[in-house]
């Protein structure tokens, strides 16, 4: 039956499917469904001993889990980026285990550096965007299908589809493209084109978060988003990155947990809406690559649904992987269950099943599971890559705001320099510090926004010795964390140093818009990332060592609009 099924598929799927249709009648009922289960991994090796290890042995050969993602550990409020030699060892033991090869994921938005160390610190999309840089982010694909595969890594989550037309957006931000639809489209399409560039590392890519996830002041991993648009302009702003994405050759498409209800009357997430994903996407977009969900342990979907319904419900909707469900076990039984009861038919279960088989047959995993340690340096860090990021970053910095010409510095040692670090466990801040110290800048400050605020007081009483005031505020998107808004005590020390005194520059690295809150400051530039090599971009535009030729790829409002950007062409 289910041979006949897939009989109608193009011919070109056929070696895909015949490889993949041998896995398939090899499974029990059990593993076919767990073969559309995702669950995290950290990029460590476990001790085989340690409790960690046997239960992802217990999952990768008990239960039969399709495959990986590698996420970033957060131990004493440091995010750790795992080691890719450490990685590949792990995930090579794990491939030994499994009756079928496992499929990895990486959420590498800007490259594997996003989860890894060792890599390429490419910037956050936005920047690109604000560079007009479409073959740099071309590169960015390709060098990220690159990394990815070197490390075990075979389908990338990314890129970023949304388009961000929410200035108080908490979740995307700098990581979309920016707020015109087309400009967005332009830019997922390079990435893709990319990414598939090199047949030698094939990648699977995914556009995210469906039906897009720009206009919403709402963290999906702490609650339910609205985005509350009519259908006309869902087709003409949110829906247009994703229908260039398909028509591109993209693999994968993830739904996102909010309620849109233009599209689904119910107010229940995107994820589990059959309106959404099967009519809108796969009917509507004709879309046949693999749907995924976003990860099914955010609150937007977990508010709602316990961890079985919460599975079957995405199932029903249309998708075809589970991805990161609370229990995975639990995912597996309940799907098990809907079957037996007939609540899920499952000629469709098994066409998502025979999806996830094919795509691990098309990145190459029937011939070969695990990775070669000693080649894994031939991928990463590579030179060229390294200066289309630098470059990139570079062409990324703006100018929105420059009272009486104060950028670039005429007197860079009577400035005073204070680096707002995104929290006290960051390493945010800690590159800017050294640009200035290797160009013996002697005002410089790293603070963090829970120091007490006597500190914040004595440091603020400093300024009036100063000529100019330069602030760097790190503000990205980011989990659980709400909003993109300065934290702690930073907002009152900002307000302090603008009520008087020197003038203040005001260099965002991360949220563009904070110039919003404060638009007193005598000069505004953005570098649309916290990246190391932005960091060092940013130091050189406001020292005028470099020209300044950004563009805003979304509107402040009332201060200035997309598009817009001073330039400084010949730094004096």
């Amino acid at each position: 039956m289910l041979a006949a099924a897939h009989a109608a598929q193009p011919p070109a799927r056929r070696p895909a499917r015949s490889a993949a249709l041998a896995w398939f009648h090899s499974l029990s009922p059990a593993r076919r469904v767990a073969q559309l289960v995702m669950v995290p991994f950290y990029g460590d090796a476990p001790n085989p001993r340690s409790s960690a290890w046997r239960e992802y042995e217990s999952l990768v050969r008990e239960t039969g889990i399709g495959g990986l993602i590698v996420l970033n550990r957060v131990r004493d409020g440091v995010v750790e980026r795992a080691d890719p030699y450490q990685m590949a060892a792990f995930l090579n033991r794990m491939q030994s285990l499994a009756r079928v090869p496992l499929i990895v994921a990486g959420d590498f938005e800007r490259g594997a550096s996003m989860r890894m160390t060792s890599t390429v610190l490419f910037p956050h999309a936005m920047a690109y965007a604000a560079a007009g840089d479409l073959d740099g982010v071309r590169r960015l694909g390709l060098a990220t299908a690159r990394e990815a595969r070197a490390m075990g890594v075979h389908w990338i989550f990314a890129p970023d589809a949304d388009v961000n037309n929410n200035p108080d957006n908490p979740i995307i931000n700098i990581r979309s493209f920016g707020e015109d639809p087309r400009q967005v489209a332009a830019f997922v399409r390079s990435f893709i084109e990319g990414a598939h560039s090199d047949p030698a590392n094939r990648v699977l890519v995914t556009v995210k978060h469906f039906p897009g996830h720009g206009d919403t002041a709402v963290d999906s991993h702490i609650g339910l988003g609205v985005i509350e648009a009519s259908r006309e302009r869902l087709e003409q702003v949110e829906l247009l990155p994703f229908r260039a994405a398909v028509e591109a050759g993209a693999d994968a498409v993830m739904t996102a947990h909010l309620a849109v209800p233009a599209l689904e009357p119910e107010r229940i997430p995107a994820t589990v809406s059959r309106r959404i994903v099967t009519d809108l996407l796969r009917t509507g977009l004709r879309f046949r690559g693999i749907v995924a969900t976003d990860a099914m342990d955010m609150q937007g979907l977990t508010q709602m649904f316990p961890p079985g319904e919460a599975a079957v419900r995405a199932l029903e909707a249309g998708n075809d992987l589970l991805l990161i469900p609370q229990d995975p076990r639990a995912a597996v039984r309940a799907v098990l269950e809907a079957l037996r009861s007939g609540r899920l038919d499952r000629r469709r279960i098994d066409r998502s099943v025979m999806r996830i088989l094919e795509a691990k047959v098309r990145v190459g995993l029937h011939l070969r599971r695990q990775v070669r340690i000693e080649r894994i340096p031939n991928a990463l860090l590579d030179p060229d890559d390294l200066e289309a990021a630098r470059s990139a970053a570079q062409r990324a910095i703006t100018l929105v705001k420059n009272q009486n010409g104060i950028i670039p510095l005429k007197n860079r040692n009577n400035s005073c320099w204070w680096i707002l670090s995104g929290s006290r466990f960051s390493t945010q801040g800690r590159g800017l510090l050294e640009e200035l110290r290797a160009r013996s800048i002697p005002n410089a400050t790293l603070l963090d926004p829970l120091l007490p605020e006597a500190v914040f007081a004595a440091e603020a009483e400093k300024a009036a010795a100063c000529e100019t005031v330069v602030l760097a505020a790190y503000v990205t998107a980011s989990a659980y964390r709400g909003n993109v808004d300065l934290a702690g005590h930073y907002p009152a020390f900002v307000k302090k140093l603008l009520a008087g005194g020197p003038p203040v520059v005001f260099l965002a690295l991360g949220n563009p818009y904070l110039l919003r809150t404060y638009p007193g400051v005598a000069a505004y530039l953005a570098a649309f990332s916290t990246a190391r090599l932005s960091e060092e971009a940013a130091v050189r535009a406001v020292l005028g060592e470099a020209p300044i030729t950004g563009r805003l790829p979304v509107s402040i409002p009332g201060l200035a609009t997309a598009g817009f950007g001073i330039k400084i062409e010949k730094p004096e």
